[in-house]
């Protein structure tokens, strides 16, 4: 009960503060950075004003690619059924612009009505023309991975001849116009056709402004074995790298994103560690949305202030009276004179002003006369919204981690069969191992571990810091993750292990040496049974690793606590002694600094389970 209220709270507090922010940035668009765009002409040279809708939009996903890479089937992968207009084959099946979005109904919206319906961020669309409209469509489906996020469709980029064909309208810009607007773009290769095309090299090349938000998906990699595979990773990276100049290594997801039998299955756990990987980028989308959206914000309005700066000094650069029109000329051929002057004059990084060649063939259509010289005032409106709003807007967000963690899980789909199955990604694996066994998982190694834990010499059935530092460090592992190991073993912090914290102690060790990673609080199939009621008492006092309140010092097994003066008056000469023997190692958490003990040379421990 406490869980699902709690994924209510924050699900209600997601809706909220995506809300406030999505509201806020309206208003601060509307009233300050709006009018600059507009005295400018920035609309005319770069991007169409904003909507409401580009603020309310769900997260979208943009996917790229040439034909028969798997783009279709990777949307049906995700979402585990068909939708309206899908098309999939070897040859070039898709041949529109597909919007594939929430709907009570499985229905088809034309292009010509997606782009005047204020309710959708398309209405910009419109210039595209006929030839485009008629090649977009919005497929709306009753899926619930859909309700978190939307997915756009684009037709195979063709290669060789095919690509002289002309489509009737620009291809590239289309591209463009929605990766300024999306969440995530991925390209899709296929393991068979890595080759780039004079096309989808232009395609790339025009979202060159949002590197940021590509990523790189090699499809169809079962299809090839092991050592095929090296070669053909090793290839897409080189071609990419001919392609996308950054300095950074593209991040590559290596996968196989469909419903059939994998061909080599020589490469499995590798698949599923990628696709989790991917999924977890995807899932995170809707968390980040506030995010992207105020940083998209913030990426326009520099350009806009670059533009102003641009079209005010081309002002202040024209006659008075004649020789208008051969002095437009010149300085649009010396362009690269004025962007040189702005930067120095204003101080501005060379990445955020517009691509060189582009801006001088909007120039050419435009007269100079009817640009305005520098109007102070609308940039500091600007400048104080930069400044003022943009950080009122950032603490809005929420930045407590669990919050974060837990907020927006898309579901539904290939998210579910991750999430509630026993082949969920690691299930049954690593720290989930033994979540759903009768027994507890660290009694597969008893023998040993109550072997080793004899060899201690325990006083009164445990042993202290200073035994199980010892023992613990010929492990190898660094004394942070040692510490961690200690701070969820020690489940009752006294300071000393039993022989059951023991053992846990040791099969942490073990997952850790195997590669993985120790979760921040014990889940709760690692508890020790005799401690089960211990940290039930722990996890109502506030903390679920038992740090409970300063009057609780002691739980017995069958759950009665003793105040901790009454405890003390009570120890009985054995316990005394006991104490006394482990006089300094009594601290809630064993340190284990090089400083207080000398790393010992022993070999690592081996307990298998």
């Amino acid at each position: 009960m406490f869980t699902l209220t709690r994924k209510s709270t924050l699900a209600k507090k997601e809706e909220h503060v995506n809300l406030c922010v999505s509201e806020g940035l309206k208003k601060v668009y509307k009233s300050k950075l709006l009018p600059l765009e507009e005295f400018y002409n920035f609309h005319d040279f770069h991007s169409p004003p904003l909507d409401d809708a580009d603020f309310d939009a769900k997260p979208m996903i943009l996917l790229v690619g040439q034909y028969s890479t798997g783009k279709t089937t990777f949307i049906r992968y995700l979402l585990e059924q068909d939708f309206p207009g899908m098309r999939i084959g070897p040859e070039p099946t898709t041949d529109s612009f597909i919007v594939v979005s929430y709907g009570e109904d499985n229905s088809v919206i034309p292009g010509n009505a997606v782009v005047v319906d204020k309710k959708k961020p398309f209405r910009a669309l419109a210039k595209f023309g006929n030839a485009f409209l008629n090649r977009f469509q919005c497929s709306q489906v009753n899926n619930r991975v859909l309700e978190s996020l939307s997915i756009i469709d684009t037709p195979g980029i063709l290669a060789g001849e095919k690509q002289k064909a002309d489509r009737g309208y620009n291809f590239a810009a289309v591209i463009e116009w929605l990766a300024e607007r999306v969440d995530r773009i991925i390209l899709l290769f296929d393991a068979h056709k890595l080759d780039i095309s004079d096309e989808f090299r232009t395609v790339i090349e025009s979202m060159k402004g949002y590197d940021d938000k590509i990523r790189i998906v090699l499809n169809k990699a079962d299809m090839v074995d092991h050592q095929e595979l090296m070669r053909v990773y090793g290839a897409l990276m080189w071609s990419l790298g001919k392609v996308l100049n950054t300095p950074e290594v593209a991040r590559v997801y290596i996968g196989s994103f469909w419903d059939q039998p994998l061909h080599f299955d020589a490469n499995r756990k590798l698949f599923e560690l990628e696709e989790q990987d991917l999924f977890q980028e995807i899932q995170n989308l809707p968390k980040n949305a506030a995010v992207r959206k105020l940083n998209d914000l913030i990426k326009r309005a520099r350009m806009v202030k670059v533009h102003a700066y641009i079209m005010s000094h081309l002002k202040t650069q024209l006659p008075a009276f004649v020789g208008k029109k051969s002095k437009q000329n010149s300085l649009i051929h010396n362009l690269k004179e004025t962007y040189a002057f702005v930067q120095n004059h204003y101080q501005i990084s060379p990445g955020d002003f517009p691509n060189l060649k582009k801006m001088q063939e909007q120039l050419k259509m435009k007269d100079f006369t009817k640009f305005h010289t520098l109007r102070k005032k609308l940039l500091d409106t600007v400048d104080s919204m930069l400044e003022e709003d943009v950080p009122r807007f950032m603490q809005m967000i929420p930045k407590d981690e669990q919050v974060m963690r837990d907020m927006s899980i898309i579901k539904g789909g290939a998210f579910s069969e991750y999430l509630e199955s026993p082949f969920g990604f690691n299930c049954g694996e690593g720290i989930e191992r033994g979540k759903n066994e009768p027994e507890w998982v660290v009694y597969q190694g008893r023998a040993q571990y109550e072997e080793i834990f004899q060899t201690l010499g325990p006083v009164n059935g445990k042993i202290s810091g200073l035994a199980a530092k010892k023992e613990l460090m010929k492990s190898k592992l660094s004394n942070a993750i040692l510490g961690k190991v200690w701070r969820l073993s020690d489940i009752d912090k006294d300071g000393l292990l039993d022989v059951e914290e023991f053992g846990l102690a040791l099969y942490l060790i073990d997952l850790k040496l195997h590669g993985c990673e120790l979760p921040h609080d014990l889940p709760d199939h690692l508890v020790p049974p005799s401690k089960v009621s211990h940290r039930r008492v722990g996890m109502v006092n506030g903390d679920v690793n038992g740090n409970h309140l300063a009057e609780i010092s002691h739980v017995n097994v069958n759950g009665s606590v003793h105040n901790n003066h009454h405890h003390q008056q009570q120890q009985s000469p054995q316990q005394q002694q006991h104490k006394l023997n482990h006089a300094g190692t009594s601290s809630t958490e064993c340190d284990f600094s090089d400083k207080l003990y000398p790393m010992p040379s022993s070999g690592a421990i081996k307990v298998e389970y």
